[in-house]
């Protein structure tokens, strides 16, 4: 019975952690997204986290809601530097999301600004 019990145990913690090992390194999907930044915010009460939203559509119809790690301290810094304006995006999307990393699937990567192609001149 302590053999049966120990097999048991040791079956369910390795599990547990290959489940967690999956999804903190797998990815669903990749691409790139554009449009006007209207918001990013470093907000939460237990983690804190980054999140943002970029319109995509004439009046803001189409929202995309992303978070950054915190570890990406250049896409924090350039977000900021941003807001306001048309931004190109580049993210990964994740199965699952922990609490600490933020309130979405969709994780930026890196951004750089975009012409946008409402502009009339």
């Amino acid at each position: 019975m302590k053999k049966f019990l120990g097999i048991l145990t040791g079956v369910v913690v390795l599990s547990v952690i290959c489940y967690f090992t999956f999804l903190y390194y797998a990815t669903y999907s990749e691409g790139t997204r554009s449009g006007e930044l209207i918001k990013f915010s470093h907000k939460g009460v237990i983690y804190k986290t980054w999140e943002g939203e970029l319109s995509q559509g004439i009046s803001g119809a189409q929202i995309f809601s992303f978070s950054v790690l915190d570890k990406d301290e250049k896409v924090i810094a350039d977000l900021k530097e941003m807001e306001g304006r048309y931004v190109k995006v580049t993210y990964i999307e994740r199965y699952k999301t922990f609490p600490w990393w933020g309130d979405t699937h969709y994780f930026i990567t890196d951004v750089r600004k975009d012409n946008s192609p409402f502009k009339t001149k």
